[in-house]
Formats: C-alpha cells, structure tokens, sequence
C-alpha cells in the first residue's frame, strides 16, 4: 500500500518530468520560429527580455500578493494560538517562522508565497480561524509550510517565465507574417512545411504552455498535502479542512485571477471549469489521497 513518503516521492517525481518536458517544448517552439523566420536571435532575445521582466515580480511577488489580498501582519500578541501553532509546525518541519498575515474576509483559505523559506509569508483569512478547528487548522498550516519548504514559489516563477516566453514567441512570429515576414522568400518546400508549422505553433504554443503551467500547479498542491499530512502525522486534520473550505460556498472577495492559484483551495464559488482549465486538483482526489494513506 502506498505511504505518505512513496506519494511524495511519485509526486515530486512526475512535476520535474514536466517542468522537464516544458523546457523542450518551450525550446522546441523557439527552434521552430527561428527556423521559419530564418534567424536564431529572436530566441535569445525572447529568453532574456522573459527572464528580465519576472525578476522583478519574482522579487516583490510576495509584496504585491500580499497588497491586493487586503492582508495585515500578525504579531505574537495579536494571536498568540495561531502564531505558536505555526512556530510548532515549523520547528518541526525545520524551517525558519515565516511571517503570519490575515485577511479580512469570511470566507475560508490560505496561501503561502515569498522568494524562499527565509522570505515567506504564510496568510490565512479570518474565516479559516473562526470555521476550522485545531486540527484542521494545523494540517492547512502544514500544507503552506509544505509549499515553503519545497520551494514551490521558485518553480511556479519558472514555469511563469517559460509560459512568457512562449507567449512572446508567438506574438513575434505572429507580428512578422503580419509585415509580409518570408513573403520574398525563395525557400524549398521543406521550409514551407516548417512555416506552417510555425504557424499553427503561434496559435496553439501559448494554450498548450497554459495547460501545462496548470498541471504543474495541480501536481505541487497534491504534493503540498502529502507532505503536509506527513508534517502533522496526521492526514484526517487537512482532509476534513479541504471538505469544509469546499463545502462553504461563500466567495474569497479579495482572490483574483492572477493569485487564485496561490490559494489551498479554488477561492472562486459557483463556478464549473474544465479539469483542464482548474488551478487545483478537484477536491474529492485530494481528500480520497489523504485518506487513503497509511501515516
């Protein structure tokens, strides 16, 4: 029977297989482009400008999150239970505290961002405080931490720079037939094919970069509760919070498109999306992983 720490692993696993295979597909497209516009620079310069540009949010990302959610910094005497219940969890976990917000809003959820575990930020809505108990409030706080200690932040920001570069690539290919790009060409019928190849990869790279972002993001939640199950020893604690965060169909007000993936739980209520399309795994997988294992 699978274990907390062979789930973990198989997780952990299949997420590099992607970021893996997004790396070839990220420099397959670039190959291509160059190929049909018969000049390797715009690769390069796609990667550069790409990488320039989410440095800085890569940076000031916890900052930004933080302003748009409505969050404000919890002391020790503000919430002493909450504020020792993650100091106990870290101690344990062997992470340094992050710093604890809260959001003013009813609604359930959490979410952890920063650059790295001496930088995090670990924020909770009021609404979590007051609907969980103890020890469903322990297994959230587990998961966050889990995120922080695998470094989930680092590798989301990588996936958006490869997901931008995509993106740039197809605008640029896009803007140059639009200026008659390859028209005087007196290529062979083997750059013809690589044309429209390119063609179609301008229309359908960035939504197959999209879908693999998210299926990222999917597989590092399930890995998060894994590893925050295993935190806790405790599986049932996360299990029965993702039943109750789910359950309550109250909307996070202060959740957007652009943070929604932070969130232990789709923060958006009432509305269907394609599995394809979701920033998280459906609930139901989660909660049958976590107690299906043996702890």
């Amino acid at each position: 029977m699978a274990t907390l720490y062979t789930q973990s692993d198989s997780n952990a696993r299949k997420t590099y297989v992607l970021i893996a295979f997004f790396l070839v597909f990220v420099i397959s497209v670039g190959w291509v482009f160059s190929e049909a516009m018969q000049s390797s620079a715009i690769l390069y310069v796609a990667v550069i400008f790409s990488t320039l540009m989410s440095v800085g949010s890569y940076w000031y990302s916890d900052k930004m999150v933080l302003a748009m959610s409505n969050a404000r910094l919890v002391e020790f005497e503000d919430n002493k239970e909450l504020y020792r219940l993650v100091e106990n969890l870290c101690i344990t976990a062997g992470l340094p505290l992050p710093k604890i917000y809260i959001i003013d809003d009813s609604a359930p959820n959490a979410f952890a961002t920063g650059r790295d575990p001496e930088h995090a930020v670990v924020a909770v809505t009021y609404g979590l405080l007051e609907k969980l108990d103890r020890s469903e409030l322990e297994g959230v706080i587990a998961h966050e931490l889990s995120h922080i200690g695998n470094r989930d932040i680092l590798l989301s920001t990588v996936v958006v720079v490869l997901v931008g570069v995509v993106a740039l690539l197809a605008d640029y290919f896009r803007n140059f037939l639009f200026w008659g790009g390859g028209r005087n060409s007196d290529n062979d019928n083997k750059n013809s094919y690589v044309m429209i190849a390119a063609i179609l990869l301008s229309i359908l790279a960035p939504l197959f970069a999209m879908l693999i972002q998210l299926a990222i993001s999917r597989k590092r939640e399930f890995l998060a509760d894994v590893d925050g199950a295993l935190l806790t020893r405790y599986p049932e604690g996360l299990a029965s919070a993702l039943e109750k965060i789910s359950a309550d169909q109250e909307p996070l007000e202060v959740a957007n498109r652009a943070t929604a993936h932070l969130y232990i739980a789709n923060p958006f209520k009432g509305k269907k999306v394609s599995k394809l399309l979701m920033t998280h795994p459906p609930v139901e997988e989660r909660i049958a992983l976590l107690r299906g294992m043996d702890v």
